[in-house]
């Protein structure tokens, strides 16, 4: 089941002395999160009051309703903020790397399931995939639009097209 709210990113310190916070966005990009005129604390349980955002230096600067100095904005220091997902467009064929998180990774061709889908790590050239396999076993898979035959977040399901080797042996050293 899809969450209703997603994380957006970490507030990692106060920025001036009239209460703006720093946020550490978890996107693509900082120009994303902008769009966004809501921001929630406690998973989405908690509005928290967004007046105004800005870019700067690839974070975003936020004032919030309430915090005004910059002693309420160290109180936030660490603190987690969300997007309502209702609140998110995103392409046909692009996906929360949250929802991807979780999956059952499966062959295509064969319907052999390799794994669950633990974590993206993000990569210079494309992501890759850290699949856990059922004994333990840690797969990298690289996140190219030609080896990921379907993406059912729905089902649950991330259907590939490895090439040989990937699978094949006992995982890699943790």
């Amino acid at each position: 089941m899809l969450k209703a709210y997603l994380e957006a990113g970490r507030i990692v310190r106060p920025h001036g002395v009239r209460g703006e916070v720093v946020l550490e966005p978890w996107a693509d990009s900082p120009a994303f999160l902008l769009r966004f005129k809501r921001f929630f604390f406690d998973e989405g349980k908690r509005d928290a009051g967004l007046l105004s955002a800005r870019e700067h230096k690839g974070r975003l600067l936020l004032r919030l309703q309430g915090v005004d100095t910059v002693e309420q904005a160290e109180t936030l220091r660490g603190k987690v903020l969300y997007i309502a997902r209702e609140d998110a467009q995103l392409p046909e064929g692009r996906y929360f790397l949250q929802d991807l998180v979780g999956l059952e990774a499966r062959d295509v061709r064969t319907g052999q399931v390799y794994g669950v889908v633990e974590e993206v790590l993000p990569g210079v050239a494309n992501d890759v995939y850290r699949i856990r396999g059922a004994n333990g076993e840690e797969y990298l898979f690289p996140a190219v639009e030609e080896m990921i035959a379907r993406t059912a977040l729905e089902e649950g399901i991330i259907e590939l097209l490895p090439i040989p080797g990937i699978f094949d042996d006992q995982g890699v050293d943790a």
